[in-house]
């Protein structure tokens, strides 16, 4: 009976031996692994701001300010302020450009001032009066080819813009002798004169026709020889 005990016990020994041998050997299950959260985007940026949309009036103010900057380049101080000017009463708004045109405005009123008023040389006057003639001021153009002829009597379009101012004013025959004198100082104002529309109210005086072939002044010259 104790055999039989003793044997039971060996063999529950054993077992309990295999048992945790075998838990031994059985590898503890592994722990999941918590997952890596992904990294998050950086965060977008802002959106650009919208450009601010630019009024019609923008565009015409620019416009002006160019021209007043080419005029000022040329040193027509007079037509550059005017530009100038037009910018700064017209378009409060545009601040951008205001201030340049503001200082530009002030360098055509220093020039200006330091200048002479009107036209000074035997050029200045003539162009003075090209412009009296084109507004119809024939009075002021004749006063200022005069003085031109004053300053240069040989300058042969002063005559030729004198033959022009008289035609218009109703002088034929003074307007006919300056355009004598121009021809013979450029004969080249001999072909300007057959097609110049302004010399219209000269063409049925009777010496327009030779003074444009030059028999006219021909004549003149063989009178002059007679006499001596």
């Amino acid at each position: 009976m104790a055999k039989q005990q003793r044997v039971t016990h060996s063999r529950t020994v054993k077992k309990k031996a295999k048992q945790a041998v075998k838990l031994r050997a059985t590898p503890a299950p592994r722990r999941a692994r918590a997952a890596t959260p992904a990294p998050k985007p950086p965060p977008l940026p802002p959106p650009a701001p919208a450009p601010p949309v630019k009024k019609p009036g923008y565009y015409e103010a620019i416009a002006l300010y160019e021209n007043g900057v080419r005029a000022l380049q040329r040193h027509d101080f007079e037509a550059a302020a005017d530009h100038f000017r037009t910018v700064l009463d017209r378009y409060p708004d545009e601040r951008e450009l205001l201030e340049r045109a503001r200082l530009y405005l002030r360098v055509c009123e220093r020039e200006t001032a330091r200048r002479p008023a009107g036209p000074q040389t035997m050029q200045e006057r003539v162009y003075a009066a090209t412009v009296a003639l084109n507004s119809g001021d024939h009075a002021a153009a004749l006063d200022h080819l005069r003085r031109a002829l004053e300053q240069s009597p040989d300058s042969d379009h002063a005559h030729y813009i004198m033959a022009v101012a008289l035609t218009m004013r109703g002088a034929p025959d003074d307007a006919l002798e300056h355009l004598r004198q121009a021809i013979a100082l450029n004969p080249e104002n001999r072909g300007l004169a057959r097609q110049d529309p302004d010399l219209e109210g000269l063409r049925t005086h009777a010496g327009f026709a030779a003074t444009l072939d030059g028999s006219g002044e021909a004549s003149r010259r063989r009178n002059r020889a007679v006499r001596r």
